[in-house]
């Protein structure tokens, strides 16, 4: 059945537009972005076939052409639509967090941190520096690779902290397998940069792991 034919209070956009787009379920979000289904399915259907191949929204903005062109009634048109959406989102939280006190607006950073993070192939580690008022002053990505105590290098986080004249910092770092949960090497770097930043005056005011749509906060778990 076309999404047409449904009644008037189910259709995606006539929902969102009575009772809100917070009321709208992830397919349904998708199924306004996609506008019409094909041959035998809705668009509703096709954003749950979506969903089901890639297994989050995430999954799908983080999906490259290929993977998204094996799905029928999906190509670079799409894709392309796609990923300015994600980055328009991405972008727009980053400006809230420039103009806000990250600290009261803890969902905004883990919002951020999912998109930016979540479903990246390699591991990374990221940072951003914050001003006196806690907003974020810059974001950058700093290491790549398998993180270890030997491989993130407390002097160039000082560094660059210091650039910024940074009055404190969030780490952020991905877990690829999936496992949101600190290893001893993620505790032991952890207190290694704060040890140094604390030489220049700098506080870390969290460390968070990152794996896929979950989220660890080090400083939540106490091991700030």
């Amino acid at each position: 059945m076309a999404i047409t034919d449904w009644p008037a209070n189910e259709r995606p956009r006539e929902k969102l537009l009575q009772q809100g787009v917070e009321m709208l379920s992830d397919a349904e979000l998708l199924a306004i972005f996609l506008r019409v289904g094909v041959v035998g399915k809705s668009a509703v259907d096709l954003a749950r076939d979506l969903l089901t191949r890639f297994g989050s929204l995430n999954g799908i903005f983080a999906a490259d052409l290929v993977e998204l062109s094996q799905v029928h009634g999906i190509g670079s048109s799409k894709y392309v639509q796609l990923k300015a959406i994600f980055e328009m989102s991405r972008r727009a939280l980053n400006e809230e967090m420039r103009e806000r006190d990250v600290l009261s607006s803890p969902k905004q950073v883990s919002e951020y941190l999912r998109l930016k993070l979540g479903n990246l192939p390699r591991e990374v580690f990221i940072v951003l520096f914050l001003d006196a008022q806690n907003r974020v002053l810059a974001q950058e990505e700093l290491f790549a690779g398998t993180l270890t105590q030997t491989s993130v290098y407390p002097r160039e986080v000082v560094k660059r902290a210091l650039y910024h004249n940074a009055a404190s910092v969030i780490f952020a770092h991905n877990h690829p397998s999936g496992v949101a949960q600190q290893s001893n090497s993620d505790e032991m770097l952890t207190q290694a940069l704060r040890q140094a930043l604390a030489l220049v005056d700098v506080r870390v005011l969290d460390h968070f792991i990152v794996a896929g749509n979950t989220l660890l906060s080090f400083a939540e778990r106490g091991l700030l």
